[in-house]
């Protein structure tokens, strides 16, 4: 993507955790960008902070639209007001335990807003995306570091909801070659904007070791409980290996 002509970017989910820190080095190298979050696990301060980081002349470059991807109103008010040159989709629910005791709602989520985006981007001729995928399509893998051509093969409903759309990305790219879509495959990131006014701070009890670690230090959870004694470790608790 040249610089010549300014380029717009939506990012969806943009108010979350990966979502803050990719808008501000979006603003930061000159696209305009529009957020769309319906907030399910981000607060609007966090939108706030990015302006702050950014200050106030990138600023006037961020929109933000409160939306939900699976209603297709949402989207396509977005799409007729702005045209947009890529979409770097971050939006959808994100915990394996939860997706294990509800299903439906990560089906919902994750399946039905995408495919309506996907729908919104080819309607208006946006057909360049970047999707958070994750390295549970991999499941299980025989042997780490995991890498790229591993076995794709999920073992859960939210790692399921993340291969079903990379298989629909690469059925949309082989019927239509003119998309260009990647598929971003990470574990759980880790970290926090070098000036600390944006990071990692879920709604309710943090699924995820290193927020969890972080509130029981900052007094908002009590203890981390550190399970297993047997485990073939110097303390016998177990190892988790990326």
């Amino acid at each position: 993507m040249g610089s010549s002509v300014e380029q717009c970017i939506l990012v969806t989910g943009g108010a979350g955790f990966i979502g803050t820190h990719t808008v501000v080095q979006l603003l930061n190298q000159s696209f305009k960008v529009s957020i769309i979050d319906n907030l399910d696990n981000s607060v609007l301060e966090a939108v706030h902070r990015v302006r702050e980081l950014v200050g106030p002349d990138l600023s006037t470059k961020l929109e933000f639209n409160m939306g939900d991807l699976r209603n297709k109103v949402d989207i396509e008010k977005l799409f007729s007001n702005q045209r947009f040159d890529a979409v770097i989709h971050f939006a959808g629910l994100k915990a394996v335990g939860e997706s294990v005791a509800n299903p439906r709602r990560y089906f919902d989520n994750n399946l039905v807003g995408t495919i309506n985006l996907y729908e919104t981007m080819a309607k208006y001729n946006c057909k360049m995306m970047v999707f958070s995928s994750s390295a549970t399509v991999h499941g299980q893998p025989e042997v780490v570091p995991c890498v790229e051509d591993f076995e794709l093969e999920a073992m859960n409903p939210y790692g399921r909801t993340k291969l079903y759309l990379e298989e629909i990305a690469r059925d949309i790219h082989a019927a239509e070659p003119e998309w260009r879509i990647i598929l971003l495959r990470y574990f759980n990131p880790v970290g926090a904007h070098e000036s600390g006014r944006i990071g990692e701070d879920p709604k309710g009890i943090p699924n995820n070791l290193m927020p969890y670690i972080q509130q029981v230090a900052v007094g908002r959870l009590p203890e981390l409980n550190v399970f297993g004694h047997d485990y073939p470790t110097k303390d016998g608790s177990a190892v988790q290996h990326p």
